[in-house]
């Protein structure tokens, strides 16, 4: 077999895909490769074997030895396993069955009117602030965590708070900082329960705590979770699609050129970026076979949906933004039973934001060369560590 690939794969262009995943997909869609710690696990590549693998009960998050499970990263929130073995099943149909009524596509609509209120006012701000400015902290951090915060019930003064306990659990690699960062932020859920109980609003937080048989620390942990996942993805989003539409005016000029074009920019927005390798990572609970390859019980697979994205018997050209492209099958929510379920908040945010950003200021640029742009590495969902813009 030889020397295995080591992730993350070098990413010499953060906007473009990684020559040596480049490599990897053209030679077929499962790869033995080492993770970023070392251990052995499956890279799946190509469209159709990702999209079938998302959505099958053979593979699932948790490990019936998790204590000898190969790890993606020192990260306890997604380094390695997570729940138990023999019900993982029935706890996630639990888990979609109470967050699922919030994200609604009644109460995401509801939602919208706000989402583009607070898009203007960041928007507001950064024009007074003037160019050039920094375009990740001035619109890509602020508005999802507004955005969640208001959905939750999270006071957002809290924010820097606990956006550094969300950072510190997704470090990939110091493992103690990690379960530091996770037990702050979960400490933190269960205050807010406790104030709900006591004070409930017309928030996410306090109907769970309404609902029956939900107690302080699932609520707690439901919440979190929520608030993780909810602001931190949407963040990169945001930034990394700034940044690809920016890096081709062509495509600029397409949106305001023709404002309807808003809808298939977004799906296009999620498609498009790369990472260097990796995906979303199960567990197999039994011995079965991938093109021609048998994954093992107990073997970690990575299915790689920035890869699939990229896979250009479904998307022709797939390294060139398309803001016309009819994107829709894209698999950056996931498939099936594990659908993303606040999908349908993110395209909110998406639209908001470059509906009104590109009409707003029809002459932003970046202001440093492709190449100069930093992608994260130290943390789960990686993203831009600035976005420097002029107009």
């Amino acid at each position: 077999m030889g020397v295995l690939l080591r992730l993350p794969f070098e990413q010499p262009n953060p906007l473009r895909v990684a020559p040596a995943l480049r490599e990897l997909v053209s030679a077929g869609s499962v790869h033995r490769v080492r993770t970023a710690v070392g251990d052995e696990a499956w890279l799946v590549t190509g469209y159709a074997e990702v999209r079938e693998l998302l959505d099958d009960r053979r593979l699932g998050r948790s490990h019936p030895d998790p204590g000898s499970a190969a790890r993606t990263g020192e990260s306890a929130l997604f380094g390695g396993p997570m729940g138990e073995f023999d019900t993982e099943m029935v706890d996630h149909a639990r888990m979609r069955s109470l967050l699922q009524p919030h994200f609604t596509p009644g109460r995401v609509r509801a939602l919208a009117p706000r989402v583009e209120a607070m898009t203007t006012r960041l928007l507001d701000d950064l024009a007074e602030q003037g160019s050039p400015a920094d375009l990740h902290a001035a619109v890509a951090l602020p508005l999802p965590v507004l955005v969640i915060c208001e959905l939750l019930g999270v006071p957002y003064e809290d924010r820097d708070q606990f956006r550094a306990w969300t950072q510190a659990a997704a470090d990939v690699a110091d493992r103690g900082r990690s379960e530091r960062g996770l037990g702050e932020l979960f400490g933190y859920g269960l205050r807010l329960v406790a104030r709900k109980r006591r004070d409930p609003g017309d928030d996410v937080i306090s109907r769970l705590c309404a609902t029956d048989g939900v107690g302080d620390e699932e609520a707690a942990g439901l919440s979190m979770a929520l608030l993780f996942a909810g602001h931190e993805t949407t963040v990169v989003q945001i930034g990394m699609g700034a940044a690809l539409l920016l890096d081709d005016a062509d495509q600029w000029k397409a949106i305001l050129a023709d404002p309807g074009l808003i809808a298939s920019a977004v799906e296009e927005i999620m498609r498009a970026p790369q990472r260097g390798g990796g995906g979303i990572p199960r567990y197999a609970r039994e011995d079965f076979e991938v093109d021609g390859v048998v994954i093992r019980a107990g073997d970690l697979v990575l299915l790689d949906n920035g890869a699939a994205n990229h896979d250009a018997a479904v998307f022709p050209d797939p390294d060139r933004v398309d803001v016309t492209r009819r994107a829709a099958g894209h698999l950056s929510f996931g498939h099936g039973a594990r659908y993303c379920v606040g999908a349908a908040l993110a395209r909110v945010e998406l639209a908001a934001v470059f509906g009104q950003l590109v009409p707003r200021f029809p002459d932003m640029r970046l202001a440093v060369p492709v190449e100069e742009l930093e992608i994260r590495r130290d943390v789960l969902t990686g993203g831009l560590v600035e976005l420097p813009v002029r107009w």
